[in-house]
C-alpha cells in the first residue's frame, strides 16, 4: 500500500501541484501545511517518501534523493501478523547521494539532453557505510541478541537504481512485498526496484559477532548505461561481542577494538538470473483478501522503453550521436500539464489539459526486443490517459523493447495494487505464453519489475475512481516520458464516486 491509494487521488494531485508549482517560477505557491486523512487497508510497510507529502512522488522530484522515510501499517488491535512475532523491528532504507546538488544534477542533464551523473554513494538509513572513508565513523549499526527472530523492513528510496541486499551468514525469510503479506520464501539476497519495499525476518543463530549488510546495484542494461557500481554497507552486531560498537564508540578512555565486521557474499552487478529467480519465487500468502479476477473485461499491451529525439536546432545534446534522450509507453512520451492537474481538469471538466486517447496497444507492432528500426525511436509527445469504466477488469502486458537498449523497468501504478501473473523474457506470445499464468497465488504488488528483454503480465479491478498515474519508477525515464494515466470513471453511490477536492488545495 502506498498512501496515495484507495479513495486519495487528491493527494496524489497534491503532490504533483507542490512539484508543478515549485518548479515553474511562473506558478508560484506560499509555503503552507496541509493534512490528510486515510484509511490504512494494508499491514506491512508501504513506501513513503519525497519532500512534499509523505508518499511516493507521482512526478520526478529530486529532492527525494535526500528527504525519505518509511510509513509502518501495523495490524489493527486484536489481530496479529501470520509469521513469527519479531522481537523487535528495524526500517532499512536503501537510498543514493550525490555530492552534487540534485537539483542540479537534473537540471543539467535535461539541458543537456543525456542521462543524469550516477549516484556517489548508496546508502542505508542516510550512512554509506565503512566502505566509504567519509562516513565509517557514522556506519549504521543494528544491535541484536542471539537467537532472537527480527524483521527488517527493507524500502527501495533509491532514484535510479535497482538493489541487491543481503546480511553475511544470516537467511531472509521474505513475509511481505509492497504492503502485502507472502508465503514464507527463505533466501540468502533480494532484490529491489526503486519503489519497492520487502519485509524479511532475520534470525540471529550465528556466533556472537559483527555481520554486514550490504547493497549494491543490480544493473541490468548493457555496459554502455552508466550506474554506481559502489556497495554500502550497514553492521548487524550481536550485543554480546566483545567490545560492541556503544562502547566503542562512547567516550571511555580505555581502549577498545570491535571485532571487523564479516562480509556477505553479493551477487554481480548484472546476476538478472539471480534477480529473476527472487521475483518469481514471491507467491502471495493466503491472508490475502483480494482474490485473482477471473474474467478480464479490458486487455491492455504497452510498450515501455526509452527512445531518442533529435536535437533542436540551435542546441548541442550530448545524448547519443547528439540526440535528446526520452521514454514513452506505447510511443507516446508523457509531457506534464503545464497548469492545471489532470485530475483537477476532470473534475471541473476542463479541455486542452489531456486527452483520453493513449492507445490500448502499440502503434505499430514490431519485433519489441529484436533489432529495432530507427524509425520507431522517436515516440510522439502527449498528454494521454486511457479511459476505465468503474469495475473492469483489466490485464495489461508490459513489454521491454530494444529501443536504444533493453533494461529491467520498475513500473508502479498509483492508487492500486495488481496481481502479477507472470512475466519472461523475449517477446510476449498471447498463444503460449497464458499456460504460464498464475491464478493461485501470484504476487500482490504495486510496483513490478519488467524484465530486461521480457514481460510481465499483470490484472486488477479498476475500482478507485480518478486519475491515476503509472509509470516507470527510474526518475531519468519518468523526466523522459515513461509514463500514463488511467482515468477511472464514478462508479454508483458515494462510496464508488470520486471525493470533492480538500477545501486546501494549492491554487495558482
Amino acid at each position: 500500500m502506498e498512501a496515495c491509494n484507495y479513495y486519495t487521488p487528491w493527494w496524489c494531485c497534491l503532490v504533483g501541484l507542490f512539484i508543478l508549482f515549485a518548479s515553474a517560477a511562473s506558478f508560484p505557491i506560499a509555503a503552507e501545511t496541509h493534512y490528510h486523512e486515510f484509511v490504512a487497508w494494508d499491514s506491512t510497510t508501504a513506501n513513503s517518501m519525497g519532500r512534499w507529502s509523505v508518499i511516493r512522488d507521482p512526478v520526478p522530484d529530486p529532492t527525494r534523493a535526500t528527504v525519505y522515510g518509511a510509513l509502518i501499517i501495523k495490524p489493527r488491535a486484536g489481530s496479529s501478523y501470520p509469521f513469527t512475532k519479531p522481537k523487535r523491528e528495524f526500517p532499512v532504507l536503501l537510498g543514493e547521494w550525490w555530492t552534487s546538488n540534485p537539483i542540479d544534477v537534473v537540471n543539467q542533464a535535461l539541458r543537456a539532453g543525456a542521462a543524469p551523473n550516477v549516484s556517489d554513494a548508496y546508502t542505508i538509513n542516510g550512512q554509506p557505510g565503512d566502505l566509504y572513508n567519509c562516513s565509517r565513523k557514522d556506519t549504521i549499526v543494528f544491535p541484536v541478541d542471539s537467537g532472537e527472530t527480527n524483521l527488517l523492513r527493507v524500502v527501495n528510496s533509491g532514484m535510479n537504481q535497482e538493489l541487491f541486499f543481503t546480511v553475511a551468514n544470516h537467511k531472509l525469510t521474505v513475509v511481505g512485498v509492497d504492503a502485502s503479506y507472502t508465503k514464507p520464501l527463505t533466501t540468502s539476497v533480494i532484490m529491489l526496484g526503486p519503489g519497492q519495499t520487502t519485509d524479511v525476518l532475520i534470525t540471529t543463530d550465528q556466533p556472537a559477532g559483527r555481520y554486514y549488510m550490504a547493497a549494491r546495484a543490480y544493473a541490468s542494461a548493457p555496459p554502455i548505461v552508466a550506474f554506481d557500481n559502489t556497495t554500502t554497507t550497514a553492521i548487524l552486531e550481536y550485543k554480546s561481542v566483545p567490545c560492541p560498537s556503544t562502547k566503542a564508540h562512547s567516550k571511555s578512555k580505555s581502549k577498545c577494538n570491535s571485532p571487523r565486521p564479516i562480509f556477505p557474499f553479493l551477487p554481480a552487478y548484472n546476476d538478472t538470473r539471480t534477480a529473476t529467480a527472487f521475483t518469481t519465487s514471491l507467491r502471495s500468502s493466503s491472508y490475502l483478501t483480494p482474490k485473482v479476477p477471473a474474467d478480464v473485461d479490458v486487455s491492455l499491451f504497452f510498450t515501455v522503453g526509452l527512445g531518442l529525439n533529435p536535437c533542436a536546432p540551435g542546441r548541442t545534446c550530448q545524448g547519443p550521436n547528439g540526440t535528446n534522450f526520452t521514454a514513452s509507453m506505447n510511443n507516446v512520451s508523457f509531457v506534464l500539464p503545464s497548469t492545471l492537474s489532470i485530475l483537477q481538469a476532470y473534475y471541473r471538466g476542463v479541455n486542452g489539459v489531456f486527452t483520453t486517447n493513449f492507445p490500448p496497444i502499440p502503434p505499430t507492432q514490431f519485433d519489441y526486443t529484436g533489432n529495432v528500426s530507427r524509425a520507431l525511436w522517436t515516440p510522439m509527445r502527449g498528454t494521454e490517459a486511457y479511459r476505465l469504466k468503474f469495475g473492469t477488469t483489466v490485464q495489461l502486458v508490459l513489454q521491454d523493447t530494444n529501443i536504444f537498449v533493453t533494461e529491467n523497468h520498475p513500473i508502479h501504478l498509483h492508487g492500486y495494487s495488481f496481481f502479477i501473473l507472470a512475466e519472461g523474457f523475449g517477446n510476449f506470445n498471447p498463444r503460449t505464453d497464458p499456460a504460464k499464468f498464475n491464478f493461485v497465488d501470484p504476487p500482490h504488488r504495486n510496483t513490478v519489475g519488467v524484465p530486461v528483454g521480457g514481460w510481465a503480465v499483470i490484472r486488477f479491478v479498476a475500482d478507485n475512481p480518478g486519475t491515476w498515474l503509472m509509470h516507470c519508477h527510474y526518475d531519468a525515464h519518468l523526466t523522459w516520458g515513461l509514463a500514463m494515466v488511467f482515468l477511472v470513471d464514478n462508479g454508483v453511490g458515494e462510496l464508488e464516486t470520486l471525493e470533492p477536492p480538500p477545501a486546501d488545495l494549492p491554487r495558482c
